[in-house]
């Protein structure tokens, strides 16, 4: 499904041929998030992922990076999280070169100038104040300090709004000099072309260049912040995210949990939305996912409901949670939910896009890249026996974490709630 090259003091290249595909995709991993933030620099490495769509080299303007991509049709662009900064494009088939171009501008050539940092602080700002003005977003942040305390997992990747305006000019110059060099990148590419043509390219765009990343501090023993989490806000629904430590990226378990978690909230089948949603009609959009670090990780519900229903909601949760660990899945509930998982697998590898997030997301960040065949292997293997100790595992009511946001009246009385039923 791909191949693979380190270019010499340059960027990892991996490829995967998509034969008779119209369209070719790159995504560029950096391999600094905002974990790698340094005190002084809170807030950086989203930062950098902005000022670097100012302008480059050869577009010296947001106008004419944009043009450049768009203007053939094109789409592209970029997310930090805590361990990477994705940059991606996808293009027509024909525009390979002027897309390796801009994505290698974007990374190894932006200007930096000290007008332009100035000017995108005020919008970084207000993305700030958007997230805390949309209570499922603030939800969100008051979960992760929850769950992973006050140190880089679990401040807000953006920064504080204090923090974005205290931000030196020169700390952003110098992460990029530490990490934003070529060897600290990897370039995947799907799309009807050979891996020699794309590592070509990518020597081409991104040159060479060495750096010295620091360390990163290691996770917290979890859970890490307090047992409940609230913020007040005058809502006629309140948001409720409820979770517990789950496991590292790479966890020999990690397929288990996939498949635990599909059962529990992944889908419109699944055990929460047919619950919570479908027979106790206590929310419109209820769902569980996973968050997954080097060395941490984290499984969490979320949901919006009517405040007076509060208490009712968190309850039917933990509900589905004991089941999961007193009871074993029926083999036809485990059966749909590994096709759900499988079926997703295969049909999101018809876009060049989500074969090049595959393959340049676990050559970046995983132990090893798989192929869909074997990661559908390792769906197929997992059993209910495994599911049923994960789940004892996980869920108990010391590591239970939850925040929610609601009126004020709502908020008292939670920790009573937090308790999983016998």
């Amino acid at each position: 499904m791909f191949e693979r090259t380190a270019l010499p003091a340059g960027p990892r290249v991996i490829s995967a041929r998509v034969p008779a595909a119209r369209s070719v995709s790159i995504a560029a991993y950096v391999l600094a998030g905002s974990r790698l933030e340094q005190p002084g620099q809170i807030g950086v490495a989203h930062f950098m992922e902005h000022i670097t769509f100012k302008g480059t080299t050869a577009y010296p303007s947001t106008r004419a990076i944009s043009e450049a991509i768009e203007g053939v049709g094109g789409s592209f662009n970029a997310a930090t999280d805590r361990e990477s900064t994705v940059y991606w494009v996808r293009v027509p088939r024909r525009e390979l070169d002027r897309a390796m171009d801009v994505i290698g501008e974007l990374i190894v050539r932006p200007r930096l100038t000290e007008a332009d940092i100035e000017s995108e602080r005020t919008v970084i700002i207000e993305e700030v104040r958007s997230y805390l003005d949309d209570p499922s977003e603030y939800c969100q942040i008051l979960f992760q300090t929850a769950m992973f305390g006050d140190g880089p997992l679990g401040r807000e990747i953006c920064g504080e709004e204090s923090e974005v305006r205290a931000l030196p000019v020169k700390a952003v110059h110098e992460f990029w000099q530490t990490a934003y060099r070529p060897a600290n990148v990897v370039v995947a590419l799907a799309g009807d072309i050979s891996h020699d043509d794309a590592t070509s390219r990518a020597d081409a765009a991104f040159g060479t260049g060495d750096g010295s990343i620091p360390g990163i501090e290691p996770a917290p023993t979890l859970p890490a912040g307090d047992r409940i989490r609230t913020g007040k806000r005058s809502t006629s629904q309140a948001q409720i995210c409820l979770g517990v430590p789950a496991l590292r990226r790479d966890h020999p378990d990690s397929w288990t949990l996939a498949v635990l978690n599909a059962v529990l909230g992944d889908g419109m089948s699944s055990r929460l939305f047919l619950s919570v949603r479908e027979e106790l009609g206590l929310a419109y959009d209820v769902s569980s996912g996973l968050v997954d670090y080097s060395d941490a990780g984290a499984l969490e519900v979320s949901a919006g409901v009517d405040p007076a229903s509060l208490g009712a909601a968190i309850e039917a949760i933990l509900v589905e949670l004991v089941r999961l660990r007193d009871e074993l899945v029926p083999d036809h509930e485990l059966i749909k939910a590994q096709r759900y998982l499988a079926g997703g697998m295969e049909l999101r590898m018809d876009d060049t896009r989500h074969v090049a997030s595959w393959i340049g997301g676990q050559e970046a960040l995983h132990d090893r890249v798989l192929t869909v065949d074997e990661a559908l292997e390792a769906v197929q293997a997992v059993e209910a026996t495994a599911i049923q100790r994960l789940a004892g595992d996980l869920f108990r009511d010391e590591a239970l974490r939850l925040s929610v946001v609601a009126p004020a009246r709502y908020l008292r009385g939670l920790d009573s709630r937090l308790t999983l039923p016998s």
